[in-house]
């Protein structure tokens, strides 16, 4: 199953860009919303909390960001009262293995990616979702 919406949010624009390209080109999604402040996408998930047909599928996160880092951001999600099932990739060049076991205690987050984003490593997310996504 191919997800509809995808946010990216990651603060390198140029990273973001590499990323839409190769999301695009392998057809991971039908739409890519970008933020390049994790606050802004906070923002948006609250607003949109409870319509589904505008949430992401899924949420492509970086963690290294000023302001709010993708830590910051996980710990703000879980407690939104969103009931769509959302998948959260971490998708960074942090290859810290305190990084790697803290993202483990999160429930939400489905898998741990390091950068760069190859179109192997979006087939296996392509994957991990429609299996989330199936009908019990």
């Amino acid at each position: 199953m191919k997800n509809k919406l995808t946010y990216i949010i990651d603060d390198d624009k140029l990273t973001v860009k590499l990323m839409t390209i190769l999301i695009s080109k392998n057809e991971f999604c039908e739409e890519i919303k970008s933020f390049y402040n994790a606050q802004f996408a906070l923002e948006q998930l609250k607003q949109n909390s409870d319509n589904h047909n505008i949430l992401p599928d899924a949420i492509l996160l970086d963690l290294n960001m000023p302001l709010m880092d993708g830590w910051q951001f996980l710990d703000e999600f879980i407690h939104l009262s969103i009931t769509k099932k959302i998948s959260i990739f971490i998708m960074t060049s942090s290859i810290d293995p305190a990084d790697i076991e803290k993202a483990k205690k999160y429930n939400v987050v489905k898998n741990y990616i390091e950068k760069p984003i190859t179109s192997k490593k979006l087939d296996t997310l392509c994957r991990l979702i429609s299996d989330i996504n199936k009908p019990n």
